[in-house]
């Protein structure tokens, strides 16, 4: 048995090193900790424990009643589980750049006092591996005084920077199990359409930035007749690996890690957890490394790729709540839009179906919801794409803007948003 079986202990002994009071970043995605996090929430004499996180996968427990006045979550950017904690005031939620995360941690702006992390097996030199997710946790690791890891025999072994020593460990767990997935989902007709616009604007040589969904699934489905493409990008799923298998993602054409498909964390199948296992064409850096705009603006046909919930006939995006309710976060979204605008021949694009709630409801308003939040400006916005069509926002002026944006919104509204569009121009004189 090798002397890291042999020191392993249980998630309820591991999770003794936290203490009342304490500051605690949750490792998330597909690494999240789901033993250790569980383990945490059965220990009912802990109090006032504050859990500093992204989006995280299985069960949220401690949002869970039992938990409630000891435990509280604080998203730095919000997932499913919690988001109806958020709305109910259970949990907080600080609205921040996916490139300043780690920031807040390295400058004490976010203490943290214990981090719990899901890890690789050590290799023979006695590292592990932060595998699908380095993203803030490389940051956390460096920065929390007390680290605990549940050291999962599935969690790949990633390359980049994401080795930790087993010794910085205070106590961990072994684990064998199944990492939280994201398969692929069928696509719809609308998804489709929004995907072909897309695929139109992806020259050969560009280098892209997508995220995980059905609309970047739809784009990278239709990108089997392009060359060289290149991958520089906060998170990817498997419809790269189809990509890169079929010789379309070779990152040949990058100037900027030449070679090498750069992310900050990976979700999706266990397909995905295979094929980045070990491989040193990925490479998998903090995210304040790939979300760099000073980096992103060197970066040659930086093609980025983001979705919105509500834009309005200005331009103003929102992607994070729905009026008040935090529905995500800020994310990356800001970082690669702006990179991408700079970039030499980048193209920086929204995409968003044209309605929501069973086509009930347009996306494209004359104004956002009340308290809807701003995440990429009217100033910052470049290419917007729906089902119906895309436009280049940049350089044009507010009114050439709505009629721009109402060109592309579903025909039932179109009327409606015309009559508005008009109100607002004789408001405003």
């Amino acid at each position: 048995m090798s002397a890291h079986r042999q020191q392993a202990v249980s998630a309820e002994e591991a999770v003794e090193k936290l203490q009342s009071g304490m500051n605690v970043f949750i490792h998330g995605g597909s690494a999240t900790p789901t033993p250790l996090i569980e383990a945490m929430c059965r220990r009912s004499e802990l109090t006032d424990l504050r859990l500093y996180h992204m989006h995280l996968e299985g069960p949220a427990p401690f949002v869970e009643p039992a938990c409630h006045g000891r435990i509280t979550s604080v998203s730095l950017f919000a997932g499913a589980s919690v988001r109806h904690a958020i709305q109910d005031g259970i949990a907080d939620f600080i609205p921040v750049f996916l490139s300043d995360i780690p920031g807040l941690f390295r400058s004490g702006v976010i203490r943290l006092d214990a981090a719990i992390l899901q890890v690789s097996p050590p290799d023979r030199h006695g590292f592990c591996s932060l595998g699908t997710s380095v993203d803030a946790a490389r940051a956390a690791a460096d920065c929390a005084p007390v680290l605990i890891a549940e050291i999962n025999r599935q969690m790949p072994r990633t390359h980049g920077h994401s080795v930790l020593p087993l010794k910085s460990f205070a106590a961990w767990i072994e684990t064998d199990r199944p990492l939280h997935e994201h398969p692929p989902s069928a696509e719809t007709p609308i998804e489709a359409a929004i995907g072909e616009q897309i695929a139109k604007l992806v020259e050969d040589g560009a280098t892209l930035q997508t995220g995980i969904g059905a609309i970047p699934d739809a784009v990278l489905s239709r990108l089997g007749n392009k060359h060289d493409l290149g991958i520089h990008t906060e998170m990817f799923s498997d419809r790269v690996v189809d990509l890169v298998q079929a010789g379309v993602i070779t990152n040949r054409r990058k100037r900027i890690y030449r070679g090498q498909i750069v992310t900050s964390f990976v979700t999706g199948s266990r397909r995905l957890f295979d094929f980045v296992d070990d491989n040193p064409q990925v490479a998998f850096y903090p995210c304040d490394i790939t979300n760099d705009t000073n980096l992103l603006r060197k970066i040659e046909k930086l093609v980025a790729v983001n979705s919105a919930l509500q834009i309005d006939l200005t331009g103003q995006v929102c992607a994070d709540s729905i009026g008040h309710r935090i529905y995500s976060g800020i994310g990356g979204q800001m970082d690669f839009i702006r990179g991408a605008a700079m970039s030499p021949d980048g193209r920086a694009i929204i995409a968003l179906p044209s309605t929501a709630v069973g086509g009930t409801v347009s996306r494209i308003v004359s104004e956002l919801s009340p308290g809807a939040g701003v995440v990429t400006t009217r100033g910052h916005v470049q290419w917007v794409v729906t089902e119906y069509g895309a436009v280049n926002l940049h350089g044009l002026s507010l009114r050439q803007r709505g009629d721009a944006l109402i060109g592309i919104a579903h025909p039932d509204f179109r009327g409606e948003l015309r009559r508005q569009l008009n109100s607002i121009r004789h408001y405003t004189g």
